[in-house]
């Protein structure tokens, strides 16, 4: 008996995108099925974000207002939002190879969250490292994860029901996507999916403060994340 088809839900975050989301968008729904969704959570934007969400016409694209808190917390506002069976992440600025949610929902058949590889370009897609996991290779270890993060929100997928694992996200978290890598590896089954799925953009806009944190500031995350797992029953 053939398996059956799992429902797809794509939580992405937006604030000022305009310049790169319908291109995004547009890469994601061709591969959607009938009931399967993307739930936007738009920051407070002042530019035309809003109006390139709504031009698509699509009934599987549903936005929210965003709490106006910062890139995690609007992270948070789109997956708690999400309603079906399979959740992927997604930035507003990236293309999704045309394969991505057939071979992530492959992998997911006995996993709780796949983290894939993908290839880094710049703002105008010339590839800059075809592999990501080449100049960053993944682990699923978690003592490794707590020093090193290995999870990239973008490249991930996790089952519905570890939204009751990781929501809410702690206060102050540093990064999202490694506290969701983090639970999964406690809670789940976590697959590396060595193939490209994604054109990962890099851009002046898109950097974050990590890429400019302090030895004692990187230590101090790890502190409080570790803080966070151990009230949370994780540890």
């Amino acid at each position: 008996m053939a398996s059956v088809k799992e429902s797809v839900s794509v939580a992405m975050a937006a604030y000022n995108g305009e310049k790169y989301i319908q291109a995004q968008i547009q890469s994601i729904l061709s591969q959607l099925g009938p009931e399967d969704e993307i739930v936007i959570s738009v920051d407070p934007s002042n530019d035309r974000t809003i109006e390139r969400i709504e031009a698509f016409g699509d009934q599987r694209i549903r936005w929210i207002s965003g709490p106006g808190k910062g890139l995690i917390k609007n992270f948070e506002n789109a997956i708690r939002q999400t309603k079906n069976d399979i959740v992927f992440l997604c930035d507003q600025d990236d293309l999704w190879d045309p394969k991505k949610v057939e071979h992530v929902c492959a992998a997911m058949q006995d996993a709780d969250l796949v983290l894939h590889d993908c290839e880094v370009t710049d703002a105008s897609l010339h590839v800059l490292h075809p592999s990501f996991f080449q100049i960053h290779p993944p682990t699923a270890s978690f003592r490794k994860n707590i020093l090193k993060n290995s999870f990239m929100g973008c490249c991930m997928a996790f089952r519905k029901r570890l939204k009751k694992e990781i929501l809410p996200f702690p206060d102050d978290l540093p990064m999202h996507d490694q506290w969701i890598g983090l639970v999964a590896l406690k809670k789940g089954k976590v697959k590396i999916l060595d193939r490209p799925l994604l054109s990962y953009r890099r851009h002046q806009e898109n950097e974050s403060s990590m890429d400019h944190a302090s030895v004692l500031q990187m230590l101090a995350w790890r502190v409080h994340l570790l803080k966070a797992l151990w009230k949370r029953g994780i540890l």
